[in-house]
C-alpha cells in the first residue's frame, strides 16, 4: 500500500517515529537504529511495510532498504513476528545480522530482548541462503574489515576460526585488506592464525 514516505519527522519515542506528510502525522513503528539517524524537525524519507493483522494495520518505517529487506526476511521465518524482527533490527544493524548469519555466530541476535538460543539457531538457519541471495550490503561492518563470505574458503575459514574461539571482531582485525581469493581454506587460516598470535 504505502513504498515510503517523505516529510518532516514531527515525534520521536523509542521504536516509533510520527513522520507529518503534507499535513497528516504516519505513526511508524521503528527500530533504535533507525529512530537514531533521524531529527524532530528534519525531513526524511523513509521506507515503509504495512503489516494487515485482524484487528489492526500497523505501519512499520525503515531508514534504508537494507533494514526493509531484512525485516522481511526475518517476519518470513516462523516464530519471527514484526515486534520481534524490530526487536533484533534494534540490537543490530542489517550488514552485522548477515555476518552473524555467514559466521553462525548467534550472539548478536541473543542480545534482542524476545530472542531465545533455539530461535536465534533457526534465524541463522533459515537466512543462511536468503542473505546471500538479498541486496544486504555488508560493506561497512567495520569500517573496511574482511567480510567472510557466505561459502568457499572465505566462509570455511571464519567458521574454523570461530570455532577456536575468535570473534567477529578479531577475525575482521586479522584479514582487513588481505585479498583471500585464490587462497585456500588452510592458508587463510594460517595467516589469521599469524596474525593473531602477534
Amino acid at each position: 500500500m504505502f513504498s515510503y514516505l517523505n516529510g518532516t519527522v514531527a515525534e520521536l519515542e523509542p521504536n516509533l517515529v510520527v513522520i507529518d506528510v503534507g499535513g497528516v502525522g504516519f505513526a511508524c513503528n521503528a527500530s533504535l537504529n533507525t529512530v537514531a539517524k533521524l531529527k524532530v524537525g528534519v525531513s526524511a524519507k523513509l521506507h515503509t511495510h504495512l503489516n494487515v493483522r485482524e484487528d489492526a494495520l500497523e505501519l512499520f518505517c525503515f531508514y534504508d532498504k537494507d533494514e526493509l529487506v531484512t525485516f522481511k526476511l526475518l517476519t518470513s521465518i516462523s516464530g519471527v513476528g514484526p515486534k520481534v524482527a524490530l526487536s533484533i533490527l534494534s540490537a543490530v544493524t542489517p550488514s552485522e545480522l548477515a555476518l552473524a548469519v555467514t559466521t553462525g555466530d548467534d550472539k548478536p541476535i541473543l542480545a534482542a530482548s524476545g530472542v531465545g538460543k533455539k530461535l536465534a539457531g533457526r534465524i541463522i538457519l533459515e537466512l543462511k541462503d536468503k542473505i546471500a541471495k538479498s541486496s544486504i550490503d555488508v560493506s561497512e561492518i567495520t569500517r573496511g574489515a574482511y567480510v567472510p563470505q557466505t561459502s568457499g574458503a572465505d566462509g570455511e575459514a571464519a567458521e574454523a576460526l570461530s570455532a577456536l574461539g575468535y570473534g567477529k571482531d578479531e577475525i575482521g582485525a586479522a584479514l582487513r585488506g588481505v585479498d583471500t581469493s585464490g587462497m585456500s581454506v588452510e592458508d587463510i587460516i594460517k595467516l589469521a592464525l599469524a596474525r593473531l598470535m602477534r
